[in-house]
């Protein structure tokens, strides 16, 4: 078994289990639509279904919404028949709950929960019907699922090991006897950690494990850092299972990570009452049933479909007035809402990157407008080639500093733009970059005339700060700018 399981910017994962089908949740950020959806039939190999919050009215990013802001960590359950999801919107309307009968959608219009007021909301039922959230903090009330209404006040449960930082993304289940109370600690940077207690009831009271922290690999030299956010399921053959983010960090020191945090897949086994995760591991032993691989998806995007694939994901918002595939048959027509990749209010269509090293291309036709091909961290950290007046230009967005790295001449008519990344370029020290990336124009055999190759370090969470990770896709900053199709390709390192 390969980790990650689920590669690129998807973390925060929640899991459910209906027979033998698994569903998988991730958090989205300011991006639009809002939360991932995932199916498995083995835990293993994952396709996206859906998004959770797929309209303007389920989610509101204003105009305003930060990076790194919108939504946060959601919970999936499955419960009475229905599919519940509970998560925060910090930039608009604080926690909501949506509910489904498929997973792949419609999801409800949310439900708004005014009395909790911490992330990381957690939802589970008792034997007798009762609904308890749990929140970061740890606190916990109980809900009334259906109307949002808080049913007594808030209390502090447990708080994880004394002393350690962000106590948050809790998770309740009943197993066997006890109650079990998951947590996150430590923040979600290399301290990262999962700890454990269980009690009596879901309101405890929790006694912690004493081997706690029980998954962690701050202070390692292990390729998968930043290890924690965990979540269980049980299989049908009775065996259990942990989800969990990670990062893969590269370079020289202190490791920088690109794309973003990711979901992994670890065994679990119990010992005297308590869980004990196996190695978190980039190979990892397979699960003892068969393995049902996706179907591979599409290397390239003609945008010949009235709706986009769920794996599209825009800035805060995505409208029909800027972005469409109807007005021109085969195409992407994307119009400027007046914003550049500084700005918050830009147009703009991408997909996770979800390999260190990939080759993208897309056919561009900026007669309209000026607009391009980027890789985005944020609206301070980008880098990109865009089109207009008859010219192909490389910029470079790094903090406050924002420069035109190189220019060239193009021919009227579409042109293709391809974003190379590889191995970096460079000195190989202490300070080496995790990577390389190149931008330019693609010969007519599709490899790359790059124009500038940029230190990939600069897009990396540990450069930029926030929670996400790289987003490759196109803009159009001026105008009306037209797309006929995109190319996403993993590459093997060269050399």
């Amino acid at each position: 078994m390969t980790n990650p399981v689920i590669a690129g910017f998807h973390p925060d994962p929640s899991v459910c289990r209906v027979g033998e089908d698994y569903y998988l949740a991730c958090s989205s950020f300011e991006y639009f639509p809002g939360v991932p959806i995932f199916h498995s039939r083995d835990l293993v190999h994952w396709t996206q279904i859906g998004n959770a919050l797929d309209r303007p009215s389920q989610l509101d990013l204003p105009a305003g919404t930060a990076s790194s802001g919108g939504i946060y960590a959601p919970t999936l359950r499955h419960h009475d028949g229905r599919f519940w999801l509970i998560t925060t919107n910090v930039s608009g309307g604080g926690n909501l709950l949506v509910t489904a009968t498929d997973p792949a959608g419609p999801w409800s219009e949310p439900i708004p929960l005014p009395g909790v007021l911490g992330i990381d909301p957690d939802i589970a039922w008792d034997d007798d019907g009762a609904c308890w959230c749990t929140f970061a903090g740890v606190s916990q009330v109980r809900i009334d699922p259906h109307t949002g209404q808080c049913l007594g006040e808030p209390r502090r449960i447990w708080s994880g090991t004394p002393g350690a930082k962000a106590p948050e993304a809790p998770h309740l289940y009943r197993i066997g006897d006890f109650w079990y109370l998951l947590l996150a600690e430590g923040g979600t940077e290399r301290g990262h950690a999962v700890s454990i207690a269980r009690g009596p009831s879901p309101a405890g009271p929790f006694e912690p494990c004493p081997r706690n922290p029980i998954l962690t690999h701050r202070g390692t030299d292990r390729p998968i850092q930043n290890t924690g956010h965990a979540d269980l399921v049980q299989a049908p053959d009775g065996s259990w299972w942990m989800v969990l983010l990670g990062v893969r960090p590269h370079g020289g020191t202190p490791g920088w990570h690109v794309l973003g945090r990711e979901t992994f897949l670890t065994p679990l086994r119990w010992v005297d009452g308590w869980p004990v995760p196996g190695d978190v591991s980039l190979c990892a032993p397979e699960p003892p049933w068969p393995l049902t691989a996706a179907a591979a998806e599409p290397v390239r995007d003609d945008f010949d479909l009235a709706d986009l694939h769920p794996r599209w994901i825009s800035l805060r918002v995505r409208t029909p007035e800027h972005c469409t595939t109807g007005d021109r048959p085969g195409w992407l027509t994307l119009r400027a809402r007046g914003g550049s990749l500084d700005d918050l209010d830009v147009t703009f269509v991408g997909r996770r990157q979800q390999d260190r090293y990939c080759g993208v291309r897309t056919a561009i036709d900026a007669s309209g407008g000026r607009g391009g091909l980027a890789v985005r961290l944020d609206e301070r950290h980008h880098y990109a080639i865009e089109i207009a007046d008859g010219e192909a230009r490389v910029l470079a967005r790094i903090g406050p500093l924002r420069t035109v790295v190189t220019a060239r001449a193009v021919p009227d008519g579409p042109v293709v733009l391809g974003i190379d990344t590889g191995p970096f370029e460079g000195t190989h020290d202490s300070r080496s970059g995790p990577d390389s990336v190149s931008l330019g124009l693609a010969r007519p055999d599709g490899s790359l005339d790059a124009l500038a190759t940029l230190d990939g370090r600069y897009l990396s969470t540990e450069v930029a700060g926030g929670f996400t990770g790289r987003v490759i896709g196109m803009y159009a900053e001026h105008g009306t700018v037209h797309f006929d199709w995109f190319d996403y390709r993993p590459t093997p390192p060269r050399g």
